[in-house]
């Protein structure tokens, strides 16, 4: 039997009994794509050409440690919710940190790719890679350059290389950069969610002034920002160090090593959380991540953290079915958030299931299944 055929006989079998009162599900109704907004960020009508332009809603940010906008918040109807998600076409991320943090090689993971990525000028236009490497022997960055790995084109980076570095006006460009397209009416130019790495290689110093700078001085509240604690496998050493102060002899207690390991790196996560999260824009989630060299590391956690972050059940659709990081996050939303709502409409309010909405739905958690909702 088909799976549709399958999924139709189970979903019959839930159907109320003679003679009860039933509804049937409509897609509008069983939509739960209704962007937040609020008036006092409300995004007015544009006229510009290129991109699709629309009357759109900033993102509100899931922590409301952060949240001081006045007025009072709104919902879309979940028709003008679904034309709105219907234009955003890539899931658009910036990500910054300090030199050497590893930012690289995470979205080289992240889009399952060894090769560098291609740089368009975001006009569509390829930079060449001479061009690039110049540049960057210089000194300068561009964070209006689009990064995409022709191995998952779903995905478009932003880099905020040089702000760190202490320059004032990089700093300026980049907070430019982060307040307008966290609500611009541009919406395949609005970024989703902010990567901001900061390597666990010096404990020490893992919170520097430039990122205390940014977390004070960036108004964040309409992008939710990850704060990626990288290269925590650099505690290693440090922990065989520790045990062989303690007197420990490291071949004859292996496990201890592993131990000692995560609660140094637990420890400076939560250092890096305290110093942030006292910030007037704090981070919204953070995410320790260790062995990202590896070409089979996993990038679950990341790509769990940032869609719990995402105020928007359409915005974490398009970035679950974007990653190829793994299917198992793929089938967990498709069960959490469709499969377990239909469930409830079945079971609790006796409403009869439209099958093949209820397919589309699933499938559309999935990369490469051709539905859009």
């Amino acid at each position: 039997m088909a799976p549709g055929r399958r999924i139709k006989k189970w979903f019959e079998s839930l159907s109320p009994a003679s003679g009860r009162d039933s509804h049937r599900i409509s897609q509008r109704d069983a939509s739960d794509l209704v962007p937040v907004a609020t008036k006092a960020t409300g995004a007015a009508p544009s006229n510009l050409s290129g991109n699709a332009v629309s009357q759109v809603p900033a993102q509100v940010e899931a922590n409301s440690q952060a949240t001081t906008s006045s007025g009072s918040a709104y919902r879309l109807d979940s028709k003008m919710a679904n034309e709105y998600l219907k234009k955003i076409e890539r899931f658009r991320i910036l990500i910054m940190g300090r030199a050497n943090a590893g930012k690289t090689t995470i979205l080289q993971r992240v889009c399952n790719s060894t090769d560098e990525p291609e740089i368009f000028d975001g006009e569509e236009n390829k930079i060449e890679s001479d061009i690039v490497q110049g540049t960057l022997t210089r000194g300068y960055h561009d964070i209006q350059h689009e990064l995409v790995f022709r191995s998952n084109p779903g995905f478009v980076f932003h880099d905020s290389c040089g702000f760190e570095a202490g320059s004032a006006q990089e700093f300026d460009q980049m907070r430019n950069f982060v307040t307008e397209r966290a609500v611009t009416t541009r919406v395949n130019e609005r970024i989703h969610a902010i990567w901001f790495c900061i390597p666990m290689t010096d404990c020490h110093r893992t919170v520097t002034a430039a990122e205390q700078k940014f977390f004070n001085e960036c108004d964040t509240r309409h992008v939710p920002v990850i704060v990626l604690v990288t290269k925590g496998d650099a505690m290693y050493v440090e922990a065989i160090q520790e045990l062989e102060d303690e007197g420990f002899e490291i071949e004859e207690v292996p496990e201890m090593v592993a131990k000692k390991e995560g609660e140094l790196r637990d420890k400076c996560l939560g250092h890096v959380k305290h110093e942030l999260d006292r910030c007037k824009f704090p981070p919204k989630g953070y995410v320790s991540l260790q062995k990202m060299n590896r070409q089979d590391a996993d990038c679950t956690s990341l790509m769990e953290c940032t869609a719990n972050m995402l105020n928007e059940e359409g915005l974490q659709r398009l970035l679950i079915s974007t990653q190829q990081s793994s299917i198992g996050i793929c089938v967990t939303y498709a069960v959490d958030k469709t499969l377990r709502h239909y469930m409830e409409l079945g079971f609790e309010k006796n409403l009869q299931v439209d099958v093949e909405i209820l397919e589309g739905n699933l499938l559309s958690w999935f990369p490469n299944c051709g539905v859009n909702n």
